[in-house]
């Protein structure tokens, strides 16, 4: 018995408790059964505790727990967007059904215990002592008073400094193999999750395994909370050697290693697309009754990328919509009371469902930003007197941001990159505009909008040059010529699938860059991307790079390349052995390279000379040659020997056999004690040696980004050239001009969503060619005869021709237009406070203001948001001012026929009409969707209403009563 008591002392393994004692990872200690080797759980603690189960704790109620989060916060995703289980996603790995959730023998706490305990956790204040309603209140920090503190255990007390700073985000706490979440997190958890309750001494807790944290986290993210990660920064081991150099903690070392949110998410296993996702910061100020000035600055955390833009805007906010449009940032932080009801109204109907996070006054600096980066020392004078001169509303709503970040841990990680760009979101003088209202009405970046139907990128970061490409059309006839002639030269030397395939294996480079700069790489991920870059250099000198391009875009990008890449690379290519580290999990210096490495290694070896000559010691006092070690688990060097031999008063017996004993003695003890915290030295040095290879790796940063860009340019370029398979027969190159007008002219067009999926009719439209002066159509035509579909099909014709997309179309011939304007569809903008007419003036009045003689204009059926004689008017004025003043191409639909009678000696004004077949006979009416000259007299609504399935006796009523309108209004119709 007292033999037995020795061993269970020298196997216990603490757990944390309230002494603050904290070996990890075993929760529990192990006897062993003496016959079989089998183990089993004992009935004693370390310390004496209660392990009667009771009744499970209640998640509190729904009202507690809304008030716990930030009042600001929205859910980011709808439910159905949850991922219901691990293999939703192959990064995540599938915890078992026993990794589920954290089962615990410990008694759960009972509600009034805690609340008695934690009254500062049921009247809720933050730092400052406000309160929840108070306007000044930060969610994300939390009061805690002095009478509490001084009751912590020292883990209660590492976990409440973090919690209390990060109130407004569910923490994961590392402890052993398992993250837990206590108190008002574990309700979360409890209430969103069905995960079990438990107790954890003091504190209500739920767990999952480590193994499955991004399975989790990226749950509660997609319920719209913030995760902040709290690791173990060393093992017990680790805490054994501190301890010999420094005063005893009682607990391990754990530190805030990550918030994770919606829009800042780094890391490649929670990244689940390809796509940039950002985080905004947003400033206003209202300089007139017409007139604001916006601070935009936003940042896609996983490519360091910052961008700033700054601007003045109409009544109608056209430029804050159209950057939102393009950047649809996950997470917008802007300054409590700092912005108008109108503007948070526009980005919750532009962006609905995606994060808004107000922050106080104070967390957006001014000038003290500016003093703060400098003294960071990140940026060169050149750069720094560049954000000096920028507007003050920049410099605060840029100090914003940096402060959101690096209250996530990031903001230092990526401002030191240095990429901070000025963003112009209609990009004025470059290229072609399109507007937010005509990215949404084209439909260009939805489901099955144009975007995805030309993305057959091969890359990630081809994938986001591309959607940039189809932003921001060229402008002139030159570029787009050149990127034409490279897509050609491309296709006629067969290259598009060797190119793709070839950077096609490269992993995401710019994001892992990102990594690779704050050391937070994983090791296969930065082995993957030097393996990559050594092929590709290979590749790129055996085949491209040997070919005597004509292409003056081809040979351009190719000198992007660096000829001395090979000895940039060289250091990671030969500096160590790839194969091993990947088998290992990490980077070893070659031998005799690393002085402390090679200095560690040789006391290994040492100690493991002295366990050997231990050992053959142990054979000559047992006087046996059937002797040797045995690792079981993490019990190292067991002396293993046969079930009878005698052995000496100090061994230990650990686990035995049928057949075999194993022990440890005083002296073995000692020495694996030293092999181990050895081993421990060789891991830290291992950790800090793969840190420095990447800030090695770091320094060439700026050649990789240009090997990166050039990669993504290759990418879309076999994107594009693609679209003729795509799109099948017919397909054209377009002819591009450039000439004082703009002019479009397209011979059996497709629309090319419609034509993948369908057998459509094409159809010719041409404005101000084949010496016809018209400039401006005006288009009539049958309900549901496809006026509405041939307008869209034209813009999305230019954009791609303007992208250097081939045309589905027998031919195609225009002169770049500089803008697209639209006004499709009529509709209530509830969340402005507008009306369908009120939309329809104001989209139209930014029309007249902002159009040109090279601008095309889409007007779907202007004018019917109000009464006839109210609408037509405006129809006919709006019609004849783009005509005789702007000058600029345009389609002009409507059911106003008497339009086409006013205009038809315009000079610049043609008709033309969808066709239709007539049944007068059956009353039927077949829509030809044919674009032709001339006028349709009736716009057929009573054909749809039968088609819509109205009662025969209101369509007849109807008839009537339509044919009495005619005749006596028949000059306005």
């Amino acid at each position: 018995m007292k033999q037995k008591r020795k061993v269970l002392n020298y196997l216990f393994l603490y757990i944390d408790n309230d002494d603050g004692i904290d070996s990890s990872p075993a929760p529990k200690t192990r006897s062993i059964d003496l016959e079989n080797e089998s183990f089993s759980t004992p009935t004693k603690r370390a310390k004496t505790i209660n392990l009667t189960p009771q009744k499970e704790a209640k998640s509190t109620p729904k009202d507690k727990l809304n008030s716990f989060k930030s009042p600001t916060m929205k859910r980011v995703l709808s439910d159905a967007n949850v991922p219901s289980s691990p293999q939703s996603s192959n990064n995540y790995k599938t915890p078992t059904k026993k990794q589920k959730v954290l089962e615990s023998n410990y008694p759960t706490p009972s509600k009034e215990k805690n609340e008695d305990r934690y009254e500062w956790l049921e009247n809720v204040r933050d730092i400052d002592m406000n309160g929840p309603g108070d306007e000044e209140y930060n969610p994300s920090t939390l009061y805690i008073p002095p009478s509490a503190w001084s009751q912590f255990t020292p883990f209660e007390k590492q976990y409440w400094e973090v919690k209390c700073q990060y109130f407004d985000s569910v923490v994961f706490c590392k402890k052993g193999k398992f993250y837990e979440l206590y108190e008002n997190d574990a309700d979360i958890g409890a209430k969103e999750f069905d995960l079990k309750m438990t107790e954890r001494v003091n504190m209500r807790m739920v767990g999952v395994p480590e193994a499955t944290f991004e399975f989790w986290a990226a749950k509660f993210i997609a319920r719209g909370y913030k995760v902040a990660r709290m690791d173990q920064l060393e093992t017990s081991i680790g805490k054994s050697l501190r301890e010999k150099d420094s005063k005893k903690d009682k607990v391990i070392r754990r530190e805030l290693t990550a918030v994770l949110t919606a829009g800042t998410l780094v890391d490649s296993d929670l990244l689940t697309s390809d796509m940039a996702v950002y985080c905004c910061a947003l400033k206003e100020r209202r300089l007139s009754e017409s007139q604001v000035e916006y601070s935009v600055v936003f940042c896609d955390t996983s490519t360091a990328q910052f961008y700033v833009s700054h601007f003045e805007d109409d009544e109608v906010s056209t430029k804050l919509e159209t950057l939102m449009v393009q950047v649809q940032p996950k997470e917008i932080v802007y300054e409590r009371n700092g912005i108008s009801k109108e503007t948070l109204k526009l980005m919750k109907r532009i962006l609905p469902g995606n994060t808004l996070w107000q922050i106080s006054k104070r967390e957006f600096p001014g000038d003290d930003f500016i003093d703060l980066i400098k003294g960071k020392e990140y940026f060169s004078d050149e750069l720094m007197n560049k954000l000096s001169m920028m507007n003050e509303l920049t410099i605060s709503c840029l100090g914003g941001l940096y402060l959101y970040l690096d209250g996530l841990k990031l903001g230092d990680d990526l401002l030191s990159m240095k990429r901070i760009t000025e963003y112009d979101p209609l990009n004025h003088g470059k290229c072609m505009i399109l507007d937010g209202s005509t990215l949404k009405n084209l439909e260009i970046f939805g489901e099955n909008g144009l975007f995805n139907v030309i993305n057959k990128c091969s890359t990630a970061m081809g994938k986001r040059m591309l959607k940039n490409w189809v932003c921001y059309p060229l402008k002139k006839a030159d570029e787009i010529n050149e990127r034409y002639d490279a897509i050609d030269e491309l296709y006629k030397l067969d290259l598009i699938n060797e190119i793709q395939s070839a950077i096609g294996k490269l992993p995401d480079v710019e994001r892992l860059l990102s990594r690779i700069h704050c050391g937070g790489c994983k090791l296969n991920l930065f082995l993957n991307v030097i393996d990559s870059l050594e092929y590709l250099n290979q590749w790129l000198n055996e085949k491209l790079l040997k070919i005597e391009f004509e292409s003056k875009l081809i040979n351009t990008l190719l000198l992007m390349f660096p000829k001395d890449f090979e000895n940039i690379l060289e250091p990671f290519v030969n500096g160590f052995d790839r194969t091993l580290a990947l088998k290992e999990g990490s980077i070893i210096p070659n031998p005799r390279t690393d002085k402390e490495y090679d200095s560690i290694c040789d006391e290994v070896e040492l100690i493991k000379q002295k366990l050997h000559k231990h050992l053959q010691e142990q054979k000559q006092i047992l006087n046996t040659t059937d002797i040797r070690y045995k690792d079981i688990g993490k019990d190292l060097f067991q002396i293993e020997v046969p079930v009878n031999t005698k052995v000496p008063m100090d061994y230990i017996m650990l686990t035995k056999t049928k057949n075999v004993k194993r022990y440890h003695n005083p002296t073995l003890k000692n020495l694996v004690k030293d092999y181990q915290e050895t081993l421990e030295k060789k891991s830290l040095f291992l950790d800090s040696y793969f840190t420095k290879i990447q800030l090695k790796f770091d320094e060439n940063y700026s050649t990789f980004m240009k090997i990166a860009n050039l990669v993504s340019q290759l990418d879309c370029l076999c994107s594009l050239a693609k679209s003729r398979d795509t799109f099948g027969l017919p397909f054209c190159r377009p002819t591009i001009q450039e000439e004082e007008f703009s002019f479009i002219d397209f011979e059996d067009l497709y629309h090319p969503i419609l034509k993948i999926n369908k057998d459509i009719i094409p159809n010719t439209v041409k404005i101000r060619s084949d010496n016809v002066d018209a400039s401006m159509i005006i288009v009539t035509g049958a309900n549901m005869g496809g006026k509405s579909t041939l307008l869209r099909q034209t813009c999305l014709g230019i954009i791609l021709a303007q992208i250097g997309c081939y045309i589905p179309a027998k031919s195609c011939t225009i002169s770049p237009v500089d803008r697209i304007f639209t006004r499709i569809g009529a509709h209530d903008n509830i969340m402005a406070g507008q009306s369908t007419f009120m939309v329809e003036l104001s989209e139209t009045s930014k029309i007249l203001r902002e159009a040109t003689p090279k601008s095309m204009v889409i007007l779907d059926e202007l004018g019917r948001g109000t009464s006839t004689f109210d609408g037509y008017s405006i129809a006919y004025s709006v019609l004849h001012y783009l005509s005789n003043h702007i000058k600029c191409m345009g389609l002009f639909a409507t059911h106003y026929h008497s339009l086409t009678q006013d205009f038809s000696s315009h000079s610049t004004i043609t008709n033309y009409h969808m066709a239709i077949h007539t049944d007068e006979l059956l009353k039927q009416v077949t829509f030809l969707y044919k674009f032709v000259p001339g006028v349709c007299p009736k716009s057929h609504g009573m054909n749809v209403a039968k088609m819509a399935g109205l009662p025969i006796s209101i369509i007849e009523e109807a008839e009537r009563i339509a044919k009495e309108f005619e005749e006596c209004h028949q000059e306005f119709m």
